[in-house]
């Protein structure tokens, strides 16, 4: 049975820093697609930043040059360092993954990704 268990979530104050983590079990991340999103009360779930199989990225307008995507496949464990954190990044965070060798990248279609984890939240108070 495939489980993604992030950890990592806390509360901080706005301009501190976070490091999400998504290990994998019953699962590797070699020849996948990794994402995380996040999704605050009353909203959609949104794609944050995401990460292809050959190792590009890319990230959502709102978090880009603040955030980074990254995994260890040795560990089987994918990353979100969290820079710079403003109030309007609190939410609930997921990461999500599918075997993509050969396929397109959708990485940021919540569709498209075949396991989820249960979340972690974060917390940013100004």
């Amino acid at each position: 049975q495939v489980r993604l268990v992030e950890s990592g979530g806390d509360s901080v104050q706005a301009g501190g820093s976070l490091r999400l983590s998504c290990t994998a079990r019953g699962y590797t991340y070699d020849r996948s697609c990794m994402g995380w999103f996040r999704q605050a009360p009353g909203k959609e779930r949104e794609g944050v930043a995401a990460l292809a199989g050959d190792g590009r990225t890319t990230y959502a307008s709102s978090v880009r040059g603040r955030f980074a995507i990254s995994k260890d496949n040795a560990e089987n464990t994918l990353y979100l360092q969290m820079n710079s954190l403003k109030p309007e990044d609190t939410a609930m965070y997921y990461c999500a993954a599918v075997r993509c060798l050969g396929v397109g990248w959708a990485p940021f279609r919540r569709d498209w990704y075949n396991y989820w984890g249960q979340g972690t939240q974060v917390t940013v108070s100004s």
